[in-house]
């Protein structure tokens, strides 16, 4: 903070502040020189950034002291004791291939507690022997895609071992690839594997996962996607079948045995996979435009380059599987080994320039011509699109097909991906600024707001599809009823009445600028109902009440079936905390239960 005294302002040539830095209970003074212009920009820059919408975002998180309780405190001591200063990491699909060598990575570093989400918990046992893995830092969890209820559970058993602890990091690896299947097979669910285990389970996952992940300092969901699922590539776009979810008709559908494909069509198992692929990096960039500026979490998708050697070809026949790394190596250029593939998986959950969200990151910067010759001299390592070598700094962030960057589509795969699984989604929460001020002011004017809004509707109601005005229920015009007789008979005969001279006199008239300048005289309401009258085939069967008179000073007249309504309306708009007496009486009579009342003003 600078502070200037009189004598220093005197004149323009003086060069002088004071830094004050507080130290217990004194104060000592640091006197620096400074060209006063200067001062004067940096606190001018200084208020710009105060000004600034971001200014206040270092308070969103500011909250009270909290007084623990034993129990908490005991929760709090066990959650430090159990992972201390470490990142909590969540990786499905590691007892194998990339799972399991992006798990021996992360434990490698010492700064990260891994809980791995597998379907054979023995196998994941014997694994994590075999590999040497610090068990006090790997935690093995059951979870099995091929079923929704499984997913939910391990969800659920894994929020009671966090005791409170944030997801740092969610990456959604495990896969099946089932190409040379003549038929579809099919989950517990009732829906085609090979969707349900690669997209549908991961993305219920990360609809209960994604608010225990707020609260991290820096969050990452990455999704393991695939050069298979984006057509702008020779390896997406120049192999049949074709990636493509066409119009979604399979998940409009929803999904259910026999519907095996997305887009409703005939199986073919190749594409099956590659829709899947296509699905999650769709998601990953529906995901960064929903919740990433609201979450602070950053959404990604990878390509590791081709595992050609994985067990994901465990259901290849043998001739292929003995063949395709040569051919990947020698020919392609894009093999790549599977301990280089985990340390890419790695790099994009430790690395901090992958904090970024919305991004597909890739590595070795693309295929290259004279690719043959290199390959044989470096024994198929060769640098290309997604090939191997390259190093850590080989990271790019890649660009996505039309398919994948298609919004509308997008929108229609979370809402159909939504209903199969039963997902539900947090609201996606702008932050506001916890200004008190604001706080008070939007108290204060909800109900006011709300009130003006149903009469600008009663009055101009808008239309239906088919050309009906939209009539209101009979709530609404209880209150607007119950309005008048509150806000403008009572309050606008006394304190409105004020109101309405003083703002006058401090306002003035309204200039002429402001209401000339329309091209076109405004149509009488009645001219616009009449252009499209209401037929009985297509009138609202909702009860509602009848007012044939246009608005007018005094109240309208109600049958009296409909006064039960308007009384209610009128006593919730005049007793905040009262209630009905409870015996019958043709006399209405209200009381105001104290308790409540003592109760709420107590809170």
């Amino acid at each position: 903070f600078f502070f200037f005294s009189k004598e220093h302002k005197a004149t323009t040539s003086s060069y002088c502040t004071q830094l004050l830095t507080h130290n217990h209970s004194r104060y000592t003074v640091y006197t620096t020189h400074l060209h006063f212009t200067m001062i004067r920009k940096s606190i001018a820059l200084l208020a710009l950034v105060v000004a600034s919408a971001d200014a206040f975002k270092f308070m969103s998180n500011w909250q009270p002291p909290k007084i623990l309780t034993d129990e908490q405190k005991v929760k709090m001591a066990d959650m430090e004791e159990r992972f201390g200063d470490k990142k909590l990491v969540v990786i499905t699909g590691c007892s194998s291939g990339l799972g399991r060598q992006t798990v021996k990575n992360l434990l490698a570093t010492n700064k990260y507690h891994v809980v791995g989400a597998v379907r054979d918990v023995e196998k994941m046992e014997a694994v994590a022997e075999i590999e040497e893995f610090d068990m006090d830092n790997f935690q093995i969890m059951e979870c099995e895609l091929n079923s929704f209820e499984s997913v939910e559970k391990f969800c659920n058993e894994l929020e009671e071992y966090q005791l409170g602890k944030p997801i740092d990091r969610l990456l959604c690896n495990a896969g099946v690839y089932q190409p040379s299947l003549p038929y579809a097979k099919w989950s517990v669910d009732g829906h085609e594997q090979t969707m349900q285990i690669n997209f549908l389970s991961h993305f219920l996952m990360v609809s209960k996962l994604i608010d225990r992940m707020r609260d991290a300092p820096d969050p990452r969901v990455v999704m393991v996607g695939s050069v298979t699922g984006n057509d702008n590539t020779v390896g997406g776009g120049g192999v049949y079948p074709i990636a493509d979810l066409k119009n979604l008709d399979g998940f409009k559908a929803g999904f259910n045995n026999p519907v095996a494909m997305a887009d409703g069509y005939g199986f073919i198992g190749a594409k099956a996979y590659k829709d899947s692929k296509l699905s999650l990096m769709m998601m990953s960039n529906f995901l960064h435009a929903k919740y990433n500026k609201n979450t602070g979490i950053a959404f990604s998708s990878i390509y590791p380059g081709c595992i050609a050697e994985t067990p994901l070809f465990r259901e290849k026949r043998a001739w292929f599987r003995k063949y395709f790394p040569i051919f990947m190596k020698y020919i392609t250029g894009g093999y790549v080994g599977v301990e280089e593939a985990g340390q890419r998986l790695f790099q994009v959950a430790h690395d901090p320039r992958c904090s970024k969200s919305g991004v597909y990151w890739s590595w070795n910067g693309g295929p290259r011509e004279g690719r043959g010759a290199a390959a044989l001299e470096k024994s198929g390592q060769i640098s290309g699109g997604g090939g191997a070598g390259g190093g850590w700094d080989s990271i790019y962030e890649n660009d996505q097909s039309d398919k994948v960057n298609n919004l509308e589509l997008c929108v229609d795969l979370f809402k159909t991906a939504t209903d199969i699984t039963g997902a539900q989604w947090p609201d996606a929460k702008t932050f506001t600024s916890p200004c008190p001020t604001l706080t008070v002011i939007s108290t204060i004017s909800e109900n006011m707001i709300a009130r003006e809004e149903l009469k600008r509707m009663a009055e101009r109601p808008g239309f239906n599809s088919d050309g009906t005005p939209i009539k209101l229920g009979k709530r609404r015009k209880a209150a607007l009823i119950a309005d008048k007789v509150i806000v403008k008979g009572v309050l606008g005969n006394t304190v409105g009445r004020v109101g309405k001279v003083a703002g006058r006199l401090l306002l003035g008239k309204v200039p002429e600028t402001a209401t000339t300048g329309s091209f076109q005289e405004e149509k009488p309401l009645e001219e616009e109902q009449n252009a499209t009258p209401p037929s009985k085939e297509t009138s609202s069967p909702v009860a509602e009440i009848e007012i044939t008179q246009p608005p007018t000073k005094t109240i309208d007249i109600v049958n009296t079936d409909d006064k039960s309504a308007l009384e209610e309306e009128i006593f919730d708009q005049v007793f905040a905390n009262g209630k009905k007496s409870d015996h019958s009486s043709k006399e209405k009579e209200w009381k105001v239960d104290v308790e409540e009342k003592e109760l709420a003003t107590a809170s």
